[in-house]
């Protein structure tokens, strides 16, 4: 029932001390439930700990639960993390200074070790990456020229290779060049191989070590600059001098091949011109040979003649002596 004061307001009831009590206990229960419960999610490892010892290790994603005030929670990464490697100087065995930067992808794989050896930190597990890779960065490259550790860091080489091939329509011997890819062991996998398996101490896997780039010190640049520009030019050089080589033996064979097929087609046609001029004599002697066939000869030729000499604009009469071989063709009986 409502109740009303001197003024004819209601007043309200206050609560009761129990009822402040019961909202206590409710909150009390709600926080002692909510520091017991433990959010596990997939990219991460809990380990709970009793009085400091770690009592178990939860890997999987989910909901699980702990004691509360007596037992608290750490996280451990279980994803893969990368750490970037500050760049460092390395001497090739040709005593060559090399600045190296590089990356190292890795993974916690025993949270409880890691736990044990590096208390829980990233940064510890960094720091004895970082000592790790770079020592074997060191005894890799310490090992390697170079001109070795360049050509291995893609873990390929081209190389070119001149082998001889026959020519079927010539039957010559001739050089052609093909360009071949070898593969060889990389940077990255002589690194690893130099690694071992020292990580697993400390309950980590370093999964892969990738070189991002190779440089050389600022004052040893020029110098390497100016050594590869002559190489390369003496290279050149070496390929002008042989291509010119070949380029003479080429024309030398073939001014020789061209001076025998010219020889050749001379002789054939002196050869053809002495048959024409034998045919040519032989026909004559046989027109000889016969009165008849002689006659009518001299006719033809003697018409011939007469053609020939009236050809010209305008000329149309042969005027001949009587004792002239034409005029007796015509005047022979």
């Amino acid at each position: 029932m409502e109740k009303y004061n001197s003024n004819g307001k209601i007043v309200k009831d206050r609560p009761s001390g129990k009822k402040w009590l019961l909202v206590l206990i409710i909150a009390v229960a709600f926080l002692i439930l909510r520091s017991g419960l433990v959010i596990t999610h997939a990219d991460e490892y809990k380990l709970i700990r009793q009085f400091g010892r770690v009592d178990r290790v939860i890997a999987n994603a989910g909901l699980s639960f702990k004691i509360p005030f007596i037992e608290s929670v750490d996280t451990v990464p279980k994803e893969i993390l990368l750490y970037d490697l500050p760049p460092s100087d390395v001497i090739t065995s040709d005593k060559k200074t090399m600045i190296i930067d590089s990356y190292v992808l890795w993974r916690v794989t025993d949270p409880l070790k890691f736990a044990q050896t590096l208390s829980y930190s990233v940064a510890n597990a960094e720091n004895r990456i970082d000592t790790m890779v770079y020592n074997a960065m060191k005894n890799t490259i310490s090992g390697m020229k170079q001109d070795e550790v360049i050509k291995s860091r893609d873990g390929k080489m081209t190389v070119t290779i001149t082998g001889e091939d026959e020519d079927v329509r010539s039957n010559d011997l001739v050089l052609e060049e093909t360009t071949e890819v070898i593969e060889i062991t990389s940077l990255t996998e002589e690194i690893m191989n130099h690694i071992g398996n020292d990580y697993e101490q400390y309950g980590v896997k370093v999964l892969t070590v990738e070189v991002k780039k190779l440089d050389l010190p600022d004052d040893n640049k020029q110098a390497v600059y100016t050594r590869m520009i002559s190489e390369r030019e003496n290279i050149a050089a070496q390929y002008t001098a042989e291509g010119a080589s070949q380029a003479k033996i080429i024309q030398n064979t073939t001014d020789k091949e061209v001076s025998i097929m010219l020889s050749e087609a001379r002789a054939k046609a002196e050869q053809t011109i002495a048959e024409g001029e034998a045919e040519y004599m032989k026909i004559l002697s046989d027109a000889y040979k016969d009165e008849e066939k002689a006659d009518f000869y001299n006719f033809v030729r003697s018409l011939d003649a007469a053609k020939e000499s009236m050809k010209g604009s305008g000329q149309k009469t042969l005027i001949l002596p009587a004792n002239s071989p034409i005029a007796q063709v015509f005047t022979q009986e």
